[in-house]
């Protein structure tokens, strides 16, 4: 009689990996991807898509750095090669963007400098260059004929102010216009004296 058993085999229980562990898992695999990714195809792809996204609509240096950065696949190298030659064949350029930018969005709405310098800043402009462009556009067309004009239009539509509360409202639309209050308060006098200049006539 046999009397020798072969033992059970024992099964060691797999720890489930730790969130720390799984990344660590993903990060190392992203970076054996890029190592076998063609370097050259790379920059042709990261700079076919500046194009792309210039062509829908301009953009500073900063905005395209950082739409060109969200794919994966391209590498801080091919994103500075890409707006090195785009800026080499003046495709991008802070400068004229800036300047081109504030101009626009003084034609569509009638507002301040401090309105427009806060635009130039979302769009990654550096305070120099956005500096620049508005002293340009507003030598062309004076913050004060901005305001007039934005007190115009807001009179039309919502009438002159008549009392202290009226008056509160057209204060804050036009200080969020980006006009300063100085500038508001003595146009906003001024107007008033008009007003009841002729109430006495």
């Amino acid at each position: 009689m046999n009397t020798n058993h072969r033992k059970p085999k024992v099964f060691k229980r797999r720890e489930p990996k730790s969130t720390r562990q799984i990344n660590a898992d993903i990060i190392l695999e992203e970076d054996r991807t890029r190592r076998t990714v063609d370097p050259e195809k790379t920059r042709k792809r990261t700079l076919q898509r500046a194009v792309n996204l210039l062509a829908a609509k301009p953009r500073s240096i900063g905005e395209l750095r950082d739409r060109l950065s969200e794919k994966e696949w391209a590498t801080p190298e091919a994103v500075e090669a890409a707006l090195d030659k785009l800026k080499e064949h003046k495709y991008l350029d802070d400068a004229q963007f800036a300047e081109s930018f504030a101009a626009s969005r003084v034609r569509q709405k009638p507002m301040g400098r401090s309105r427009v310098a806060m635009d130039l800043t979302r769009k990654k402009i550096d305070r120099e260059t956005a500096a620049q462009a508005l002293d340009k556009v507003f030598d062309e067309t004076p913050e004060s004929d901005l305001l007039d004009e934005a007190i115009t239009r807001y009179t039309r539509t919502k009438g002159a102010p008549t009392d202290r509360a009226a008056q509160k409202r057209l204060y804050d639309y036009l200080m969020r216009r980006g006009f300063s209050y100085d500038l508001i308060a003595n146009r906003v006098r001024a107007a008033n004296e008009v007003t009841e200049d002729d109430e006495t006539v």
